[in-house]
């Protein structure tokens, strides 16, 4: 995985940003730093937690052991000897789904990354990021974001046979464009750009260039930028993007984000083009930011929230290079016709 810094990208954007002639307001937090938003504490209340939307210094500092370890294990180098995983995938590294059942895997764990601790907020450690509902968990899903997960799902290609290549119209192999945004290499995956901003797998760093009319937000993964307009009003309804069109507001020393103009595809899981997110960044005594968010879409029967600590970082922003080298995309497109002409065989024979 090649990097490249982004230092220059980063002044530029600051260069674009520049106030004209404004004078700061003192009274306003400067988010302006890098953080890294890497944490061991899960989107949704893991169900061995159900009732407790904290944990003691003890249970957290458990987890933290555990995910050493188990990352240590997985970060040794690969046996060249090894044969094939076994066919249903192996544990996924990320402590949401802890033990679930994904795709083969990777080589190791040299390129995971997903913090060293549960983060604490008022001296506590949340079991969840997500705040409300009370219960720390997704609300119920609609009718509409049903069939948005049944169409994923469909879109992904999960749970098909042979016998699924063969008439049939479309399929999610037949174009590169039918593929998702992240497989694409055009946006990161897990909602790290956001709105709503999530923690993900790696590559979490974050940079924030802050002025009077402007604030970006530089994702590590895929090197995504959002803009943020002060004081401004949103665009055109027929003006649509992945990142949506954020607007932004101070109120009391925190920054307000309203996001709306979602495209139908965008980056967090089975929202559409009528997504609405309501973001506060607030500067917290340690130096770290509280980051928390609200979302509405009609996948869900109601809005939901949530909140998490991005702590203050020294290190650089790397970028994260999609493309370089990567020819999973053409294996992927070439195995499908591969695929096609095998079903096309099994067909012909059992017609004969």
């Amino acid at each position: 995985m090649s990097r490249v810094v982004l230092t220059a990208a980063a002044s530029f954007a600051m260069a674009l940003c520049l106030p004209n002639g404004a004078a700061a307001d003192d009274t306003r937090p400067d988010l302006t730093g890098t953080y890294n938003v890497a944490t061991l504490t899960p989107l949704q209340r893991p169900k061995r937690f159900e009732g407790k939307p904290t944990i003691s210094a003890e249970e957290a500092r458990a987890i933290a052991e555990y995910w050493a370890n188990n990352l240590a294990k997985d970060a040794a180098p690969s046996d060249p000897n090894r044969g094939a995983p076994e066919k249903g995938g192996t544990e996924i590294y990320v402590p949401e789904f802890a033990g679930a059942a994904g795709g083969v895997g990777g080589y190791n764990a040299f390129y995971v990354d997903i913090g060293e601790s549960n983060f604490m907020i008022d001296g506590r450690y949340p079991t969840s990021i997500i705040t409300s509902p009370e219960d720390g968990r997704l609300p119920e899903m609609t009718e509409y974001g049903k069939a948005r997960a049944m169409a994923a799902r469909a879109g992904s290609g999960e749970n098909t046979g042979t016998a699924w290549w063969i008439d049939r119209a479309v399929g999610p192999y037949d174009d590169p464009e039918l593929r998702p945004l992240a497989e694409r290499c055009l946006l990161g995956f897990g909602s790290t750009a956001g709105p709503p901003a999530l923690p993900v797998m790696y590559n979490n760093m974050k940079r924030i260039v802050q002025t009077d009319e402007y604030v970006m937000i530089l994702n590590e993964m895929n090197h995504d930028a959002r803009v943020i307009r002060m004081n401004a009003e949103h665009a055109p309804d027929d003006v649509r993007r992945w990142l949506g069109d954020s607007i932004g507001r101070w109120e009391d020393g925190t920054l307000v984000v309203d996001t709306t103009n979602f495209r139908d595809e965008n980056g967090l899981f089975l929202a559409g083009r009528d997504l609405h997110v309501v973001e506060r960044f607030s500067r917290m005594d340690d130096g770290n930011l509280l980051y928390e968010f609200t979302v509405q879409d009609p996948a869900w029967v109601e809005p939901w929230s949530g909140a998490y600590v991005w702590p203050a970082s020294d290190e650089q922003v790397f970028e994260y290079a999609c493309h370089e080298g990567n020819y999973a995309l053409g294996g992927i497109l070439r195995g499908a016709r591969l695929l096609e002409e095998e079903a096309l065989a099994e067909k012909d024979a059992s017609d004969d």
